[in-house]
């Protein structure tokens, strides 16, 4: 915590400055065209059938949500089914929430509308009833009134949420903010998300700029199978930086892991800043062909079942 009793990151405090968002608003746009013209969408996939089976699998629905399944555990991760306000969308959510009936656990990285919707989590509240919600300090209080009575877990950073045997979930840092109204900046926890069971780990990045905290999970967590890390909503980066990763510090941040599959997220489904939609994509392949990802790079089309 600052001296203002505000949560801050550990290497880069950081608190919004409304200069610096009229200055980015304001000022020049050097690729308005470019983005414009840009014609690249997300594919995406509305495939069920994993509701019929119990194999452990990874589907990214679009921006930063997922439903992931690992030995019999279903998760679903900052579900955003609907519009955001004043944000343009490019891709539809692939699935309904109404689909997700047996979720075991409701997982919010942070409480930005992009990642923590209001409307989504009353709607899986709604459809699973049953469902667990862990996320970080302070945040019970903002999503309560939209619960039925699920039960919440806030955790701190490099903290262990209290679980079912069968998987374990740990809270670690990330390099953000929060927001949701005028008074509480900061006054919430954001961050990332490692998962664990049946031998195999999967990150989670929330949203992050780039920082030594990739490195100090590496040393916690030494063998991570998959990184889930955004790689859009990163320009203009003397703007962007400090809250969201460009695609080419997505790649160090995936080597510095030392993650064996890095699945891109947060990029093609909401126009949030200045990079045309499908830049993130196309810098991903082309540092793929360069030989400077570490591992094997697997961009999901919106929907698609990823066996784990």
């Amino acid at each position: 915590m600052d001296e203002d009793n505000r949560f801050a990151n550990h290497e880069f405090p950081f608190v919004p400055k409304l200069t610096e968002v009229l200055k980015w608003k304001w000022g020049p746009q050097p690729q308005k065209e470019e983005k414009k013209n840009d014609t690249f969408r997300l594919k995406v996939e509305n495939d069920t059938s994993f509701l019929r089976t119990t194999h452990d699998c990874i589907i990214w629905l679009g921006h930063a949500t997922f439903f992931i399944r690992l030995n019999g555990v279903s998760l679903l991760i900052d579900p955003v089914f609907y519009d955001v306000p004043l944000v343009k969308r490019y891709a539809q959510h692939a699935l309904s929430p109404a689909v997700f009936t047996t979720l075991d656990y409701l997982i919010l990285s942070h409480d930005h509308q992009d990642h923590c919707q209001e409307k989504s989590i009353k709607a899986i509240s709604k459809s699973s009833p049953s469902v667990k919600v862990l996320t970080g300090l302070n945040m019970e209080r903002l999503i309560r009134p939209w619960l039925k009575g699920n039960e919440v877990q806030c955790a701190g950073w490099y903290q262990q949420y209290i679980t079912s045997p069968d998987v374990r979930i740990y809270f670690l840092p990330s390099r953000h903010w929060s927001k949701r109204s005028v008074t509480d900046t900061n006054k919430r926890l954001w961050g990332a998300f490692v998962f664990q069971a049946n031998g195999k780990t999967i990150y989670f990045s929330g949203d992050t700029g780039y920082g030594s905290h990739f490195t100090d999970v590496r040393v916690l967590f030494p063998s991570i199978d998959i990184a889930l890390i955004g790689v859009g909503a990163y320009k203009p980066e003397w703007f962007m930086a400090a809250n969201h990763i460009s695609p080419t510090d997505a790649v160090t941040a995936f080597n510095d892991l030392g993650a064996k599959v890095l699945i891109p997220m947060h990029y093609g489904t909401f126009d949030l800043s200045d990079e045309p939609v499908g830049e993130p994509l196309r810098i991903l392949k082309k540092l793929e062909a360069e030989n400077k990802i570490h591992g094997e790079l697997k961009a999901l089309d919106a929907g698609a079942i990823y066996p784990v």
